[in-house]
């Protein structure tokens, strides 16, 4: 037997044509996106039915002081993907509006530490409460096998966006600042440095 003869024919899959799964690659991209900008815009409506002056960053510190609170304002600042003095403007325009409280860390008096007030965690939970609403009412519009079909979908994106994830904030992680933005799919600039946020779980 020759060797050419002794080969095994390859299966369908692997015959499949680089083109082709770029192409299906790119499909499921511009889906994926899609399906991002839908549950920004779902966000978007959920805020601005609770409060019209708060912006989705804002909302976004607020949520995570309200799943990891409290926090450093630096851990904050790595956790938004943002610099210091950007999250120290954000959590003065929040504090004027009497959702956050800051205080100075006693056991070091350089920190600031940040909390949120009773304020900001009842408008933290309507505007997640109105978001799964809408969210809700918009998957059981779906035929069942949809539905079906979406968990496990859905299930392995996640899946993969963890494997990729690298943590190289652990301060972030020991003040219990990391969160996963559940307002904005889109990630945040990379902070100053060069280096990443972490992308946690969401709840």
């Amino acid at each position: 037997m020759t060797r050419h003869e002794s080969r095994r024919p390859e299966p369908a899959a692997e015959l499949r044509s680089h083109a082709e799964l770029d192409q299906e690659a790119e499909e499921v991209t511009l889906s994926v996106m899609a399906a991002s900008r839908l549950l920004v815009a779902i966000s978007a409506r959920a805020l601005a039915s609770i409060d019209e002056t708060l912006t989705l960053p804002q909302l976004r510190a607020l949520v995570v002081l309200h799943a990891h609170g409290p926090v450093k304002l630096a851990a904050m600042a790595s956790t938004l993907g943002v610099n210091p003095s950007t999250a120290l403007r954000m959590v003065e325009r929040l504090e004027s509006a009497g959702h956050t409280d800051r205080k100075t860390n006693p056991d070091n008096r350089r920190e600031v530490i940040l909390t949120l007030t009773h304020s900001g965690r009842e408008l933290v939970e309507r505007v997640l409460a109105n978001r799964r609403s809408e969210i809700r009412a918009l998957v059981q519009r779906l035929p069942h096998a949809a539905r079906t079909a979406l968990v496990p979908a859905l299930r392995a994106l996640t899946e993969a966006a963890d494997e990729m994830a690298v943590d190289p904030f652990e301060e972030v992680r020991r003040v219990g600042g990391l969160v996963d933005d559940p307002l904005n799919p889109t990630p945040p600039e990379a902070p100053q440095g060069g280096r990443p946020p972490l992308r946690g779980r969401t709840a």
